[in-house]
């Protein structure tokens, strides 16, 4: 797999009978009129928006059609008419710690009248790594910071780092346990937790702890963040060594990190929806796609499994799992996320030059993935 992956650049795998199986590849490599690589593979068609990307983490679409992407040794990019931009649009205190650094990146709702972004990054200070979540403002094509909204426990591991607006308009954060394990059960600790803050920093009335950013504990280290059409709530999380975990995620609850896993019940403590088992898929970004060829579908990527996971859930509920099914199969390796762009077509960022990988020739790459002829 290794070896086609340093051959074949932009490959993909769509359709398979079951979880885990692979797919025989199809279809000849084009370059389009303004250079952009493309294939079509097992009725997909993928091409690469973007390459020679410094481990990327997040990818974010504005209303005007610009892509923005941040590198995790501490800037976010921006692509304009199919073009990656050389200049950073927006550059400032993050930086690189293990798997710290610039992470996760969400437009403001009303972006288009205020230009807010915000960005979830980790930086040195004279106490110690932190991570922090900023208020980001765009002036003349540029973002600077302009407001820490939240300063959280650091670590060179699990740092969560997604950053997403739910459907009640409130900025969600992901962030792990930091490498302790006991702050997860700990609800005056912000590690271990899924957080909901007021997109001014302020802490919304109706969390479930008075006075507390933390929205649910007992997470080991979740890095995605996706909604239902019905505002059901889906973050994957790393295990220990296996054991991954996909949750639906509600108020308040407990999901039992370090205290149980995979199969594992305890009094109080709420288990996953889907777990891997002895595998490894290291998951990252998700999203809830509701239309198109992934209708009603939970898409997340897997880092070590290099794969690109597909979950459906019975009709009106959301806790029971009826398919799952992965995609890609180790053809790009790592997958950092998944997010669904203007038109329904899914991108994927890779992240093999975050120091696991095994990096092809321009590497890393954001993927754009349609059906072939839609």
């Amino acid at each position: 797999m290794r070896l086609l992956r340093a051959l074949l650049p932009v490959l993909v795998v769509f359709l398979v009978a079951g979880c885990g199986a692979g797919s025989a590849s199809s279809g000849e490599g084009t370059t389009g009129a303004e250079g952009t690589q493309s294939r079509t593979v097992d009725g997909l068609q993928v091409e690469t928006v973007a390459k020679n990307l410094d481990t990327p983490w997040e990818v974010a679409f504005a209303p005007d059609g610009r892509i923005f992407v941040t590198e995790r040794p501490g800037v976010v990019r921006v692509i304009e008419s199919g073009e990656l931009r050389e200049e950073p649009y927006a550059e400032f205190g993050a930086e690189e710690m293990g798997e710290g650094g610039q992470l996760g990146l969400a437009l403001d709702p009303d972006f288009e009248q205020n230009d807010t972004l915000y960005a979830y990054y980790s930086t040195e200070t004279d106490d110690g790594p932190e991570n922090r979540i900023a208020r980001l403002l765009e002036e003349n094509g540029r973002a600077t910071e302009q407001e820490t909204l939240l300063s959280m426990p650091a670590a060179s591991i699990h740092n969560g780092g997604r950053l997403a607006f739910g459907p009640d308009g409130k900025l969600y954060a992901t962030i792990g346990d930091v490498s302790e394990a006991s702050l997860a059960q700990d609800r005056d600790a912000l590690a271990g937790k899924i957080l909901r803050i007021n997109p001014d920093g302020t802490v919304p009335d109706d969390n479930p702890f008075d006075g507390s950013p933390v929205y649910s504990y007992g997470h080991r280290n979740p890095q995605g963040l996706a909604w239902d059409d019905e505002g059901s709530l889906y973050a994957p999380e790393h295990g220990q060594s296996a054991h991954d975990e996909l949750n639906l995620i509600e108020a308040g609850k407990n999901y039992g990190w370090p205290e149980i896993q995979g199969d594992e019940n305890a009094s109080g403590l709420t288990p996953p929806i889907l777990h891997s088992g002895q595998q490894t898929w290291a998951p990252s970004g998700a999203e809830y796609v509701e239309d198109g060829a992934w209708a009603d579908s939970l898409m997340f990527t897997g880092l070590a499994g290099e794969s690109l996971h597909r979950v459906e859930f019975a009709p009106g509920k959301p806790v029971e799992v009826a398919r799952h099914r992965e995609y890609l199969g180790g053809e790009y390796g790592r997958l950092r996320t998944v997010e669904q762009g203007p038109g329904g077509a899914l991108y994927v960022l890779t992240s093999n030059r975050d120091g696991r990988g095994n990096p092809a020739p321009e590497d890393d790459r954001l993927l754009k993935v349609t059906p072939a002829g839609g």
